[in-house]
């Protein structure tokens, strides 16, 4: 039986996630975590054969998590889940160490599927998915000025190019509002722009936000 910890911090998600799982007989949630700080205490301090681990979630940032989960147990695979479009946060999800990364649109039989291919030690990537990073080795890296920022950087301006403000990055992030100004400078300095409204511009036509 794989023994899975959800991390998601909308619990009818968990509960529609607990419900697709319920259908199977090799699959048990034995763990939920609703965000950040107690995904990765769930992670470290209990043995899970594998996580689902959503993006969004307040308190730790989920790439902070990821690298963390890798560097402490190296062996436990992580199944991203994400709202948002794959080709967002595919790479930089994989570049950290997850085994695989679904949206939450995935069909339940896809999501059992993906589950139990990182539980036998494979990658789980959608033909989607697939295609998309294919074309991005085809673009002119000149083309994406975001590919310049760090993981942070890069989950901070997503949240500034969808309109949240400091205030709420700081918030979501569990930093003070200063770190994220700091963060921003650093990003507009990166892209070699000035204001916000260049920046979500910029988000629109590279399709990074929804």
């Amino acid at each position: 039986m794989l023994r899975i910890l959800v991390a998601d911090d909308h619990s009818i998600v968990r509960e529609g996630l607990k419900r697709i799982v319920d259908d199977t007989d090799d699959i048990v949630v034995a763990g939920e975590a609703s965000d950040g700080d107690r995904a990765l205490g769930e992670a470290l301090n209990n043995d899970y054969d594998a996580i689902l681990l959503d993006i969004s979630m307040p308190g730790r940032g989920w790439l902070d998590i990821v690298r963390e989960i890798r560097d402490k147990k190296p062996k436990l695979p992580i199944l991203i889940l994400s709202m948002h479009p794959e080709e967002q946060y595919a790479r930089r999800a994989f570049g950290a160490g997850a085994s695989g990364y679904v949206t939450k649109g995935t069909s339940p039989d896809e999501l059992i599927a993906a589950i139990r291919k990182i539980s036998s030690g494979g990658r789980y990537v959608s033909p989607s998915l697939a295609e998309k990073l294919a074309g991005y080795l085809q673009i002119d890296a000149e083309q994406r000025l975001h590919d310049t920022l760090s993981d942070r950087e890069y989950e901070v301006m997503l949240m500034m190019a969808s309109g949240k403000t400091l205030k709420e990055i700081a918030r979501e992030l569990s930093v003070s509002i200063k770190t994220v100004s700091t963060y921003r400078s650093r990003i507009l300095m990166k892209m070699g722009m000035e204001r916000n409204a260049e920046l979500i511009r910029y988000a629109e036509r590279h399709q990074l936000v929804v």
